[in-house]
């Protein structure tokens, strides 16, 4: 399997939002396989502008999505069945893709790996940045744009197959099981936001159903990226 790692640069992180940065590195390889800016049908939002550095003027002249003369050979690349893509919160970058007829046939998603495994709770939130850190990654890159994002990424993701790999499993079965944990919504064990940070769901459960009520409805209102909170709130509250 080819094993690739992409990010995405956004307008922001509604539904309605769309792709103005992509990157995509192969495993093993320091040359980028794609880094793309893209002119969205609408104007960056300055509030995004400051996360990742990308203005107007820098897509100003630049083709949209679809009509990008690599637009066929994206589109290949994530839909190829030999081909796994690696994304940290897929859910979100996975959605972006689907507004240009992107779906990828094999995903991977770190965060959601992480968290799985991270049964002890050793880290007290799963962003990439932080993981970067808590991981003591030695990487002479920065942060929020899309290039410098995929370097982390593959950092990460090698730290997460030897783990899973450390149980006995080969990488063909490691690889199985982070493709399996990325398919299937999941549990989240504890807060690591808000007024119960670091209490555990199943306790906040029992003493304020009322916030997992709130939370459950602020969650439905955007719910790219969300479906694991969605999945543990509504089982917690029967829903």
């Amino acid at each position: 399997m080819r094993i690739l790692f992409f990010d995405t640069e956004t307008t922001g992180n509604t539904p309605e939002d769309r792709i103005v940065q992509l990157a995509v590195k192969e495993r093993g390889d320091s040359t980028p396989v794609i880094n793309e800016l893209f002119k969205p049908p609408f104007p960056i939002p300055f509030e995004s502008s400051a996360v990742h550095h990308i203005s107007n003027k820098m897509v100003n002249d630049k083709p949209n999505f679809k009509d990008h003369p690599r637009y066929s050979e994206i589109k290949d690349i994530f839909e190829n069945e030999n081909t796994i893509v690696v994304a940290h919160n897929s859910a979100f970058d996975v959605a972006m893709l689907s507004h240009e007829d992107i779906h990828p046939t094999n995903v991977i998603c770190t965060y959601k790996t992480i968290r799985e495994i991270d049964t002890d709770i050793d880290f007290t939130n799963y962003k990439l940045q932080y993981l970067r850190y808590a991981l003591d990654m030695e990487l002479d890159v920065g942060a929020h744009d899309a290039l410098a994002d995929v370097i982390v990424l593959e950092k990460l993701f090698e730290y997460l197959l030897n783990k899973i790999s450390s149980n006995g499993l080969n990488e063909k079965d490691a690889l199985e099981k982070m493709l399996t944990i990325t398919k299937e919504p999941a549990f989240i064990r504890e807060f690591t936001f808000g007024k119960h940070k670091g209490m555990r769901v199943e306790e906040v459960a029992k003493i304020d159903p009322g916030y997992l009520s709130w939370l459950l409805t602020e969650k439905l209102k955007n719910p790219i990226g969300e479906d694991d909170w969605i999945f543990t709130l509504q089982k917690y509250l029967g829903k």
